[in-house]
C-alpha cells in the first residue's frame, strides 16, 4: 500500500513549505510508502487516480474547509481504517482555489477540513503531512503523539 499526497497547481518553488511536506513524509515513510505529487489540475487527479487503479479503486480524501472535522486520533484510526481493509492506494488531495467541482466531491471516500478557517494551499498541505505523519505515530503507538 501507498499513500500520496497530491496537490494541485503550478509546480512550486521550493521553499519552506515543499521541505516540511518532504520531511513529514519522510518521516511518515517509515510506517508506509509516502509521496507528494504536483497535478495540474482537478481533472489531471481523477484521471492518474483511474489509471492506480489496480485491486482496489484508490481511496480519495479530499480537504475542504467544508468538509468533516476530525481529531487527530480519528484522522489515524480513518487511515487505519482504509489501511486494514487492504486498499493498495490512499490519495489525500489539496483541492483547487475555487474549490472541489460536484464530481470530485462525488468521486470521494472522504471530505475533511483543518477547521473551518480557510488556509494557503502550501499551508495546508504542510498541515496534511504532518497530520499523516501524526497518524502513523498514534497507530505505532509512538511518543509524538501525546494527546494535546
Amino acid at each position: 500500500m501507498q499513500l500520496c499526497l497530491y496537490t494541485l497547481g503550478n509546480k512550486a518553488a521550493p521553499g519552506p513549505a515543499t521541505a516540511l511536506i518532504s520531511d513529514y513524509l519522510a518521516r511518515a515513510s517509515r510506517y508506509l510508502p509516502c509521496a507528494h505529487t504536483r497535478v495540474a489540475s482537478e481533472a489531471a487527479l481523477l484521471t492518474l487516480l483511474e489509471k492506480k487503479a489496480a485491486r482496489t479503486t484508490p481511496v480519495l480524501i479530499l480537504t475542504d474547509s467544508r468538509g468533516k472535522q476530525l481529531t487527530s486520533e480519528e484522522f489515524a484510526a480513518t487511515l487505519g481504517g482504509f489501511q486494514d481493509s487492504g486498499a493498495q492506494h490512499i490519495a489525500i488531495a489539496i483541492g483547487p482555489p475555487d474549490g472541489w467541482s460536484p464530481q470530485a466531491l462525488q468521486r470521494a471516500n472522504l471530505t475533511i477540513a483543518f477547521g473551518r478557517i480557510t488556509l494557503p494551499h502550501e499551508l495546508a498541505a504542510v498541515v496534511a503531512a504532518e497530520q499523516i505523519y501524526r497518524a502513523f505515530t498514534i497507530r505505532a503507538g509512538h511518543p509524538y503523539h501525546t494527546g494535546h
